[in-house]
């Protein structure tokens, strides 16, 4: 849905800003190239609205889920707007559009985009394209199920009733109705009419209603099983609720050797790139480590990658050193941070060494963030299906990180892991480029960077790892 609203208003607003410049410098037109010149002008201008609106995160409809939030957004978008267009002119400052083009141009964006969106949103909410949801069980999957879909009001589906299966309590789904038993299933369909049954049940063998479900289906009516109802709709694996058969016989785990490939070359593609383009910042962050504190400028921590494979992980120190053995969790080292620290961490500066491990093969520059060693035994026992983690390699950045960001406790790992699993189900180069690009807008605004999964445990002698 978001892509389609990208899409739809993206060409919308270049038809309408092309239009507004070619009207504005008709004067010039003379033949073809100055109609060209004058399209590129407008090009120029939409292309920097439609970065300043993702960067705003315009098109993400978990975030502006309202049309009160998207007008709030869009005018805090212009200055960004207005920042990229007068970067683009200081570099070619021969396509400058005139001040009369450029003010109108705002104006048809502000008087375009804003009926434009206000209509999406009733439309996406109007009964015709909203789904009347009935999930069956009140267990765990239940509430997930629950939760994300009242998280996204504009996900086209509305949730009319809830069927209790007998076999958990029914606190997980208190803000729903129950209509009734699983064995009243075809009297409870006709009640509430729904489009799609979701199966949440937290036992099936045995209790699946296979004539009731058969009924509906001849009906019209959709039948989706919650696991895959549940990763469509939040991006992630309900670990809990998945079953071995349910890895054993998908085929998506299995991965062409050319994806795999192709992530590959991207990576050292960019890494090499990356060395060479940002060595002057990599020795002025290097000389400002130390002369802000004391001890190495890097930071090497023993890592799990690929296959289980232990590694040396490289970054630049940002934690004063430590007297004695610390803790790995956020809440315990905060103190510890370093001034020159704090930035690095904010605008994840700390992490381009890795562009070496990306050369060594240790990693990606797309994948699970690598654990430390001294917590992969933990992770292994208490996480289900962590192990499948080291079937790809690690990455600097992850679908986990941008979603989710930094886990804090076991629970927040467990979390990060649904994520994981969804990335390594769904690997693609395409996936790359998206989760490199949602990267850079975290980067460039310093989100989510307040925390971090482990932290250095460094010593007066060098590095310890636990």
């Amino acid at each position: 849905m978001a892509l389609t609203l990208a899409l739809v208003e993206g060409g919308s607003l270049f038809g309408a800003v092309s239009a507004m410049v070619l009207i504005s410098g008709r004067s010039q037109i003379l033949d073809w190239r100055d109609v060209a010149w004058l399209v590129g002008q407008a090009g120029v201008l939409w292309l920097c609205c439609i970065v300043a609106f993702y960067y705003s995160d315009l098109y993400d409809l978990r975030i502006v889920r309202s049309f009160g939030e998207f007008a709030s957004r869009l005018l805090e978008s212009f200055g960004v707007a207005f920042l990229l267009l007068a970067a683009f002119y200081g570099l070619f400052p021969d396509t400058r559009v005139a001040q009369g083009p450029f003010v109108s141009s705002l104006l048809i964006v502000l008087g375009f985009l804003l009926p434009l969106r206000a209509i999406s949103y009733s439309v996406m909410r109007s009964r015709p394209f909203v789904d009347r949801v009935l999930i069956l069980g009140t267990g765990a999957l239940a509430r997930q199920l629950i939760q994300e879909i009242e998280a996204r009001p504009n996900c086209r589906f509305a949730i009319v009733g809830v069927v209790d299966d007998g076999q958990s309590s029914r606190t997980a789904t208190v803000s729903h109705s129950i209509r009734g038993a699983l064995e009243h299933l075809d009297q409870i369909v006709r009640e509430v009419r729904p489009d799609r049954i979701v199966l949440a049940l937290a036992e099936r063998r045995g209790r699946l209603p296979v004539r009731q479900l058969l009924e509906a289906r001849m009906q019209g009516i959709i039948v989706e099983d919650g696991v895959e109802a549940y990763e469509r709709l939040a991006k992630k694996l309900a670990i809990e609720s998945l079953t071995p058969s349910d890895l054993i016989f998908s085929k998506d785990f299995k991965k062409s050797r050319l994806k795999v490939a192709g992530g590959r070359a991207l990576s050292l593609l960019v890494a090499g790139a990356g060395i060479v383009a940002f060595a002057p910042i990599l020795a002025l962050i290097a000389m400002a480590i130390k002369l802000d504190s004391r001890g190495p400028v890097l930071f090497i921590q023993e890592r799990v990658g690929k296959h289980a494979r232990t590694f040396k992980l490289i970054k630049f120190r940002t934690m004063h050193l430590a007297t004695q053995a610390a803790s790995e969790w956020v809440r315990d080292n905060r103190h510890r941070v370093t001034r020159v620290g704090k930035w690095l961490r904010k605008f994840r500066l700390d992490e381009l060494p890795q562009f070496i491990n990306i050369l060594r093969g240790d990693l990606n520059l797309v994948g699970p963030r690598p654990h430390p060693v001294s917590n992969f035994d933990l992770f292994l026992r208490e996480i289900p299906y962590y192990a499948l983690r080291s079937v790809v390699r690690p990455g600097v950045t992850g679908w986990a990180q941008i979603r989710y960001g930094y886990a804090n406790d076991l629970s927040e790992e467990t979390e990060k892991m649904r994520y994981d699993l969804y990335f390594i189900k769904h690997l693609s180069l395409w996936r790359d480029l998206c989760i490199l690009i949602d990267t850079v807008k975290i980067v460039l605004f310093g989100r989510g960077s307040t925390s971090t999964t482990t932290f250095e445990a460094l010593t007066p002698k060098g590095v310890h790892t636990r």
